[in-house]
């Protein structure tokens, strides 16, 4: 990405003295089994979920403690080198992944819970710390952690911090910035920082709603202290069908308007309800064009009265079918599909690209039929899954990554959908982050002087941009080129497009 523009021998050398040098001044302050150069050592660390675009780390480290931590930044940061910090790897944005100069800051001992408190309903967890093993935890308590995105059992709080993720019940409990109170770690030059605090407001600048999403370009995290939630005394899910798109898309929009919030509501279409029904057999329609998971918690009266008006609305809307969970069992089955939905397609397909985009509630039917004619215009099959009560996507595009044509198509395909939800008055992400997969979409969305604003806060808090350089802030010319092919072939006619 930031690699320099030299013929490949003279790459190469300069590649091999600088990872010399790094690993000897790093060795100063890691411990051996701590710092990995060797190819065979980094190749697991060469992209993350986002598996089409690799590189490998000039090195990795691997610190255990926020005093190694420091110790990493400030070494890296005297000798100009670029660091990009890594949790789980389960990013589906390429933010992770690795940049060739540079240092991979892999935080994955980071693993502990520090404190749980009943009373303040809070945790203070370590980075590494998985998101599910949150809520594992603070379980006996009757808590836990609200935003559950469907990898929780993997993703780390770190990660989340970093893309804002949310989940399938982020309708009603928010996104990860809702549900946390403070963030500790360090800044590129190796210096304690601390965003938000343990009370309900911090002093001075409110930042943490600027480090929450920043994708690793701002600062390093530790620590997170997070919120809990009291488990709700009771659950129940609807499963809707329909036999058209659009009634299943203004059905999501006609609850909402109902004044109702649901704990989650899910849409998936045909394809995908096939592949995770073949997968773990919740017992879904097939025969239905879109189904709808909306789920109510609260207490038993609440849930009734709010799965009643669901109900209502949802008939109304033209559902062919609704079965309402009759047990906890029926509702974690449910929602079993809808959480599987990834490696669902997994089974399917060589490969497949998960794209992110949001749009407006009342679009989520004009996007569908507008991917429909995409799989015929490039060619590949495309499975849809949506957090559809606040209009984010997920298509999830399957292709073989070892056809290099496959892999330009899906390429195409994945901008074409991020583009068209901008067309449609939505955004290229929702909760994966921009990373290195929507640089090019980031043109399309934002004029020169917004990219401008967010690179000069980058600069803020970086200013040499050596903090996971190359992600999220695509360059000028970058646009300026993408722009021109766009337009001389016509493929994306959109009017974003006239400024460059």
């Amino acid at each position: 990405m930031n690699a320099p523009t030299l013929p490949a021998e003279a790459t190469a050398i300069d590649r091999a003295e600088r990872q010399r040098a790094v690993v000897a001044a790093l060795s100063a302050v890691l411990p051996p089994h701590a710092l990995l150069w060797r190819g065979e050592e980094t190749t697991p660390y060469e992209c993350d979920g986002l598996t089409a675009y690799r590189e490998s780390p000039l090195v990795v480290a691997l610190p255990e403690t926020e005093a190694q931590v420091a110790a990493v930044l400030k070494t890296c940061h005297a000798l100009d080198v670029p660091v990009v910090a890594r949790g789980a790897g389960t990013g589906l944005s390429g933010g992770a992944m690795p940049h060739r100069f540079g240092v991979t800051l892999a935080l994955a001992k980071f693993n502990r819970i520090l404190k749980l408190d009943r009373v303040a309903r809070t945790a203070v967890v370590q980075c590494g710390v998985r998101n599910l093993a949150i809520s594992e935890a603070a379980a006996p308590l009757g808590l836990y952690y609200a935003p559950d995105p469907s990898s929780q059992i993997a993703c780390t709080i770190g990660g989340n911090i970093a893309e804002n993720s949310g989940g399938v019940h982020c309708l009603k409990y928010g996104l990860t910035l809702h549900n946390v109170l403070k963030v500790r770690g360090f800044t590129v030059e190796g210096e304690p920082v601390e965003f938000g605090s343990d009370a309900l407001d911090a002093p001075g600048l409110d930042l943490l709603p600027l480090v929450v999403g920043s994708e690793g370009m701002l600062a390093v995290t530790t620590e997170v202290t997070v919120k809990l939630v009291p488990k709700p005394k009771l659950a129940r899910c609807i499963m809707a069908s329909f036999d058209d798109v659009r009634k299943a898309g203004d059905a999501v929009a006609a609850v909402i308007a109902a004044g109702i919030i649901p704990a989650g509501l899910e849409m998936l279409d045909k394809p995908m309800t096939a592949a995770v029904e073949d997968f773990v057999h919740a017992g879904y329609d097939l025969t239905a064009e879109a189904i709808l998971l909306c789920e109510s918690d609260g207490t038993p009266e609440e849930v009734a009265e709010e799965i009643d008006r669901m109900l209502e609305v949802l008939t109304g809307c033209g559902a062919t079918r609704v079965e309402v969970s009759k047990d906890e069992a029926q509702r974690l089955k449910f929602w079993s599909g809808r959480k599987n939905a990834f490696p669902a397609s997994g089974r399917i397909s060589p490969d497949y690209m998960c794209m992110d985009s949001t749009i407006p509630r009342k679009r989520l039917a004009d996007i569908l039929i507008a991917i429909q004619q995409m799989e015929a215009k490039y060619r590949l099959k495309c499975c849809n899954v949506f957090h559809a009560g606040d209009g984010n996507l997920h298509p999830l595009i399957l292709f073989d990554a070892n056809d290099v044509d496959q892999l330009h198509r899906a390429e195409l395909f994945g901008a074409d959908i991020l583009e068209t939800s901008v067309a449609m008055g939505g955004t290229v992400t929702g909760e994966h982050g921009v990373g290195v997969e929507k640089l090019n979409s980031m043109c399309v969305q934002f004029a020169p002087a917004e990219r401008a604003q967010m690179e000069s806060v980058k600069r803020a808090f970086d200013p040499r941009a050596t903090l996971n350089p190359g992600k999220v802030i695509p360059t000028l010319q970058r646009c300026a080129e993408y722009g021109k092919m766009h337009v001389k072939k016509g493929l994306l006619p959109f009017p974003e497009l006239e400024r460059f």
